[in-house]
C-alpha cells in the first residue's frame, strides 16, 4: 500500500487500484480509554482513516484537516456531547456518532439515554474481539448503526413492562392511538427510535416479515401514509400523552 497525495489513498484490491479519501475517526475520550495498540489496528485496517483523539467535548468543536466520518463518545461524556450535539452536527456534518461502551456488564448510560437520543446513532462496545470490533466499526464507517443484542432486548423488555402495567393491573392491549395492540405499540416505539424492521425483530424474537406486516397494520389504524408519519404521530401523542 502506498499514499499518494495528502487528499486521499490508493490500495490494490482485487477489483483493481481503488481510491478511497482521507477521514477522520475521532475519538472523544478521558485519556488512557483507547490504547496505542488498538488505534495502530484501526489504522492498519482502513489505511485511509487518520485517527484524532480529545479528552472533551469543546475539543471536538472544530474543524479537523480532513472530513470528521465517526465521533466515538466516551459514555460518561454523553451529556456533555448532547448539550452540544448542534455544534458536532454544524461541524461534522457528514459523520455517525457512536457511544463507547467500555464495560456492558456496568455501562455508564441508561438505556433511554441512548434511544432518547438526538445525537447518538450507535453503541460500539470495546470488549468485543478485535475482528469483530473492527467489522462494527466497518459498519458505522459506511453509516451504519450497531445496537448491541443485549441492549435492544433490555429495551424490548422495558417497553413490555411499561405496556403490561403494574402487577395487578389487566395487561393494556388497547391505546388512544386508534385500536394498537400492547405489540404494536411497542414496535412503533422502537420505530419512533429509528431502529429498523431487523434489530425489531430481534428484540422480539419474530421475523422481519413479521414485523412488517405489523407495521402495516399501524400506518392502516393511524390512517398515516408511512411509517415515518406513524413514527411522527407517536411522538407527538407521547409529547401530549397518550
Amino acid at each position: 500500500m502506498s499514499a499518494e497525495g495528502e487528499t486521499g489513498i490508493r490500495w490494490a484490491g482485487r477489483a483493481g487500484r481503488v481510491s478511497e479519501p482521507r477521514r477522520v475517526v475521532l475519538f472523544i475520550a478521558r485519556l488512557g480509554t483507547v490504547s496505542e495498540s488498538l488505534v495502530y489496528a484501526l489504522e492498519h485496517e482502513f489505511p485511509w482513516v487518520l485517527v484524532e483523539q480529545v479528552e472533551s467535548v469543546e475539543e471536538a468543536c472544530t474543524s479537523f484537516e480532513h472530513s470528521v466520518s465517526l465521533i466515538l463518545v466516551d459514555a460518561a461524556l454523553l451529556k456533555a456531547a448532547e448539550a452540544r450535539a448542534a455544534d458536532l452536527s454544524l461541524l461534522h456534518p457528514q459523520a455517525l456518532t457512536a457511544v463507547i461502551e467500555i464495560d456492558d456488564r456496568n455501562p455508564a448510560f441508561s438505556v433511554s439515554d441512548i434511544f432518547g437520543s438526538r445525537l447518538v446513532r450507535g453503541v460500539l462496545p470495546m470488549n468485543l474481539r478485535l475482528d469483530v470490533w473492527l467489522s462494527v466499526v466497518r459498519l458505522m464507517l459506511r453509516g451504519g448503526e450497531y445496537f448491541p443484542a443485549g441492549l435492544i432486548h433490555s429495551y424490548a423488555k422495558k417497553l413490555t413492562d411499561e405496556a403490561a402495567g403494574p402487577p395487578g393491573q389487566e395487561v393494556r392491549g388497547r391505546t388512544h392511538m386508534g385500536d394498537l395492540t400492547a405489540r404494536e405499540v411497542q414496535i412503533l416505539e422502537m420505530v419512533s427510535r429509528g431502529l429498523q424492521n431487523k434489530s425489531i425483530a430481534a428484540a422480539f424474537q419474530l421475523s422481519e416479515h413479521t414485523v412488517k406486516i405489523h407495521l402495516h397494520n399501524i400506518i392502516s389504524k393511524l390512517g398515516a401514509h408511512n411509517r415515518t408519519e406513524a413514527a411522527a404521530r407517536f411522538r407527538d401523542l407521547q409529547t401530549n400523552g397518550l
